[in-house]
């Protein structure tokens, strides 16, 4: 994963501190939306990295960071001026990956978001995601948006077949040897009417693209 595919939510009420960290990631290539409240850092879009101050003025930066992590599996780093050790270990139980006390570098910022991203890559390599789009092979659920797709046995296989390699044409032959195994005889039609279903379940006509004589892909999931 680049710096061009991380979006970071910064949740921080000081807009000079705000535009400061968001100009600087967005330099260093990241995709970044600030909130400056609890209610827009809920309201925000689904993001990889959140940043976030404890102190907000309309609610507990603590008591957001759980509700942050019960609706998503993004990185969660505490950016704050308390110092003070029951701080920290409050955040650290409330869900977050990390936390660094202001003032900092922003060298040093941009090196614990790696960080936070590695250890997420290594713990959840059961995730596939792609846009809005969101996969987990273990549990087979999808989520697009932050809302649950529900999906049969096999459109759920078709769509973690095409998510795999999103930007890969997979052939139709393939997604069928791959879904219906080597044995399947029957005609090969099944596979579009499964490929309509899961279009309309994703909401987007255009989430799977099809390329003439040559299979699918997935596309962007708006």
């Amino acid at each position: 994963m680049t710096s061009a595919d991380v979006r970071v939510l910064i949740v921080e009420d000081d807009p000079g501190i705000a535009g400061s960290l968001g100009r600087g990631l967005t330099r260093a290539g990241y995709r970044t939306q600030i909130a400056g409240t609890v209610a827009d850092a809920l309201a925000a879009d689904p993001c990889d990295v959140v940043l976030l101050d404890l102190g907000l003025p309309d609610g507990d930066g603590v008591e957001l960071c759980v509700s942050l992590r019960a609706r998503s599996d993004a990185a969660i780093l505490v950016i704050t001026a308390r110092v003070e050790e029951p701080d920290r270990v409050a955040a650290l139980d409330a869900g977050a990956d990390d936390y660094i006390v202001k003032p900092f570098g922003f060298a040093e910022l941009t090196a614990r978001i790696r960080a936070v991203l590695r250890r997420s890559r290594i713990t959840d390599t059961h995730l596939l995601t792609h846009g809005r789009l969101r996969i987990d092979t273990r549990t087979r659920q999808v989520t697009s948006g932050g809302q649950e797709v529900t999906l049969t046995p096999t459109e759920f296989d078709i769509l973690e077949c095409l998510a795999t390699d999103p930007g890969r044409v997979v052939a139709r032959q393939e997604i069928i040897e791959r879904v219906w195994n080597t044995r399947w005889y029957g005609p090969t039609r099944v596979l579009d009417v499964h490929i309509a279903a899961l279009r309309r379940k994703l909401g987007d006509p255009a989430a799977i693209v099809t390329v003439y004589a040559r299979g699918f892909r997935l596309g962007e999931v708006r």
